[in-house]
């Protein structure tokens, strides 16, 4: 009886051993296909790189871009550097890997990568496929680009227009379905590539061109004769973009959600790059948000108390980020009365009728 039981506790032992070394290292392991070590302690890893690595774009005007100095720029590449602000205290201490459209799932699944800032829609399949996506940073809508001397005010009045646009896309089949829906008989004309799409709309081969209203307002600041050119208000799709960071680890993906709230409680507090508090203000709010006094939970998200001045002085906040890239400074979209206002700009007395950047709470 013995030595029977020594026999059933050598199998259990090597049983369990097998077991627990299949969850953690086996081909279903969350582990699988990245580069790092750990995926449970990216902050570790990205720590001990160096450099925070973002997938963006550098040939979307305000979004993602090449300067004049050849270095990246935009929108969507500040919100990297935010994060970089925040683990370093130095915006400049990214990696920005570009990627094309088609890259971008298969990019964040691979855990290559911190960060997917590329102009990404957050979708549910996405969501469930790709990683863990912030809330929006910004808010788009699909619309058209035409000429003013086209003389229509609304897209309701393109009845039986031609349109440029991408083929084999959402965009595409937005606009049939936005057709359809109002009996607009709209004739879609139809490319591979987007920029010959383009192209295609400014040699008069159609009446219009459509992709998100702020592709439209990228493309029409590259126009030579741009203030001939005018975008329809209206929009016929949701697509909010936001970042992205790979699945398995809540402390990179609630770092990085906290960067982008400083960035938009900042501009919400009247805060700037100009302003940045190092002393009590006596604005609760404030200073706890900048480390002087009481704590958003900055040491549980392994950030130090005064992580929101780095950020701050470093890359500014959202409105800051915003009007250099997307707004006067940059490619020229609108912001104030549109969704991408902050929400308290409302008055109380028309609440909640403001933008729709706003985040869950700092405390």
């Amino acid at each position: 009886m013995t030595r029977r039981r020594g026999w059933l506790g050598a199998v259990f032992f090597f049983a369990l051993a097998a077991a627990l070394a299949g969850c953690q290292s086996g081909p279903g392991s969350d582990t699988a296909g990245t580069d790092s070590t750990d995926v449970s302690s990216r902050l570790e890893t990205v720590r001990g790189r160096g450099l925070v690595i973002c997938a963006s774009n550098n040939a979307i005007p305000g979004f993602g871009f090449l300067d004049e100095s050849g270095s990246n720029a935009g929108f969507d590449i500040d919100l990297c550097r935010a994060v970089a602000a925040a683990v370093f205290g130095d915006p400049a201490a990214i990696e920005i890997r570009p990627i094309s459209a088609t890259e971008m799932g298969a990019t964040l699944q691979s855990g290559e990568i911190d960060m997917l800032v590329r102009t990404v829609t957050v979708t549910s399949t996405r969501e469930a496929k790709w990683g863990n996506f912030t809330f929006p940073m910004y808010y788009d809508g699909q619309g058209l680009l035409v000429r003013k001397d086209l003389g229509v005010t609304s897209v309701m009045e393109m009845k039986g227009a031609t349109v440029c646009v991408t083929q084999g896309t959402t965009t595409e089949l937005n606009l049939q379905d936005f057709s359809n829906l109002n009996d607009l008989n709209i004739e879609a004309l139809t490319f591979e590539k987007t920029d010959v799409a383009v192209q295609s709309y400014q040699q008069g081969q159609c009446d219009a061109f459509t992709t998100d209203h702020s592709g439209l307002f990228a493309y029409r600041s590259q126009f030579e004769d741009k203030e001939d050119h005018v975008v329809l208000p209206e929009t016929f799709s949701e697509e909010p973009l936001a970042p992205g960071v790979p699945h398995g680890d809540e402390q990179w993906y609630d770092l990085v959600k906290a960067v982008m709230s400083i960035l938009i409680y900042a501009e919400a507090y009247g805060i700037s790059s100009e302003n940045v508090p190092t002393s009590l203000t006596g604005n609760s709010k404030v200073d706890r948000l900048f480390g002087l006094e009481g704590s958003y939970g900055q040491e549980s998200l392994g950030l130090s108390r005064t992580a929101a001045q780095d950020v701050i002085r470093g890359v500014g906040n959202y409105g800051e980020v915003f009007e250099r890239s997307l707004g006067a400074g940059g490619v020229g979209l609108p912001r104030e009365g549109s969704r991408n206002a902050l929400w308290v700009t409302a008055p109380c007395g028309d609440c909640p009728k403001g933008g729709q950047i706003y985040t869950p709470p700092l405390r």
